[in-house]
């Protein structure tokens, strides 16, 4: 590899490039504005996204999808696939979320028609004018 992606030579990380580097959020901008608006917390308390990321801390945050709660294992520099990213934080989110958020997605409706259901066609609508006697 021409650049280590672990340290590249640097010892110092914003939490906002770390959490768009992990893949939380699909934007750094978005982290940011996350940050900002107290949606990521450390030990209880609102964090600047220029907060320096250390290895061990553990982070709380909200995305949209769900609530995380992390524990840095490694420093991440570049955006890498997901499969290697997820090998720089531990998932430590409680066994309580995890299940409210399964319940959720079965009762979460996105408002697309499942296919062939949902509005006739316009045979089916003629057969139902015939039907009624339209």
């Amino acid at each position: 590899m021409a650049k280590d992606l672990v340290n590249g030579g640097k010892e110092k990380l914003r939490l906002d490039k770390y959490l768009w580097a992990i893949r939380l959020f699909k934007t750094r901008t978005q982290a940011s504005a996350a940050c900002d608006t107290g949606k990521v917390k450390f030990q209880g308390n609102n964090v600047k996204a220029s907060r320096l990321v250390q290895p061990g801390d553990e982070y709380e945050i909200k995305t949209g999808a769900r609530r995380w709660r992390i524990k840095v294992s490694g420093l991440l520099y570049q955006r890498v696939q997901y499969s290697e990213a997820i090998k720089y934080y531990i998932d430590i989110t409680p066994a309580e979320e995890i299940e409210r958020l399964s319940f959720q997605a079965s009762s979460f409706h996105t408002g697309k028609r499942l296919s062939k259901i949902g509005r006739p066609t316009k045979k089916q609508r003629r057969d139902m004018d015939d039907f009624m006697g339209r």
